[in-house]
């Protein structure tokens, strides 16, 4: 059993917005150039014996990303998941919040981990309506970099081409795969943070009165724990949806393709950048998240 919260304090919808809004931001800036190495390592074509991988590595892809396109090449594709990111995390965060509730009807008793980690799978679940379409957006614009074929100017023209090649099925292309990657990942990620939390706080002291050090350590943590579920599916899903229309008949045929030509170590292609990216950029999401709703909670008591 667990106690994450002291009684008779809850945070507003408004305080979870904003706060969530900030902590995706934080997560964002401080994830999204490992992110674009990931992705670009995840679908590059297979090597054939006259030819070479266009990246035999994080490190070599970090390189050749920084010397063909410079810093800001790294940043391509943002402008997606930035527009989506507030009310991605506010969802989330509520998401998170409403399964507590439902799942713990009587409020003076703490919240077990089960319960935790239902209401985390439940998170995951309200955030699939817009992350998948700001997923598809962010990994087309950074495959096609990559290739040097530009058909999108932005993510706006590349939203509008999708819906007018196929309409809104297009757009949300891979929703499936997103909620096998999602829901489990994200059930792991919350309990992760909450049983940290708790780990980390000194005895007699409150959990909301975490310092910063731990909460980043408890963020991090949170984040390659979620990672660790969530890899496979999200190779799988990146596949899927930079891939030319037609190509897969569906899920199953995404994984056989993918193993055949590749092995089962392809369903874990980017491993290193997405475990080096997972802790800073989860730990700055966390954090932001608690300072925002500290500073929130001194500004407007009463939200």
């Amino acid at each position: 059993m667990m106690g994450d919260a002291e009684p008779g304090k809850r945070i507003s919808p408004l305080k979870n917005f904003v706060a969530g809004g900030v902590g995706g931001a934080c997560l964002l800036f401080a994830g999204h150039p490992l992110d674009t190495i990931k992705v670009r390592l995840q679908t590059q074509p297979r090597a054939s014996r006259s030819q070479y991988v266009l990246y035999t590595g994080t490190y070599d892809c970090l390189r050749k990303t920084l010397l063909k396109e410079g810093v800001l090449g790294l940043y391509k594709g943002m402008a997606a998941p930035l527009v989506g990111v507030a009310p991605m995390m506010a969802i989330s965060f509520f998401g998170f919040g409403l399964g507590k509730q439902l799942l713990q009807p009587d409020h003076s008793t703490p919240v077990t981990y089960p319960q935790i980690y239902l209401a985390g799978m439940l998170a995951g679940v309200f955030t699939t309506v817009i992350v998948t379409p700001g997923e598809r957006i962010k990994c087309l614009l950074q495959v096609q970099s990559s290739s040097g074929q530009l058909k999108y100017v932005g993510p706006l023209d590349c939203a509008v081409q999708l819906y007018k090649e196929q309409g809104i099925r297009s757009v949300y292309k891979g929703t499936v795969l997103t909620l096998i990657r999602d829901v489990p990942s994200s059930g792991l990620y919350f309990l992760t943070y909450e049983y940290m939390k708790n780990c980390l706080t000194p005895e007699g002291q409150s959990v909301n009165q975490l310092s910063t050090p731990r909460i980043l350590l408890a963020g991090g943590l949170a984040g390659i724990m979620n990672w660790v579920v969530a890899l496979p599916p999200d190779v799988l899903k990146s596949n899927f949806q930079t891939a030319v229309e037609g190509r897969y008949k569906g899920l199953r045929h995404v994984v056989m393709e993918l193993i055949q030509e590749e092995g089962t170590r392809a369903l874990y292609k980017g491993f290193s950048a997405v475990m080096l990216r997972a802790f800073p950029a989860n730990a700055a999401c966390f954090l932001g998240f608690e300072v925002t709703v500290r500073i929130l909670n001194w500004l407007a008591p009463d939200w």
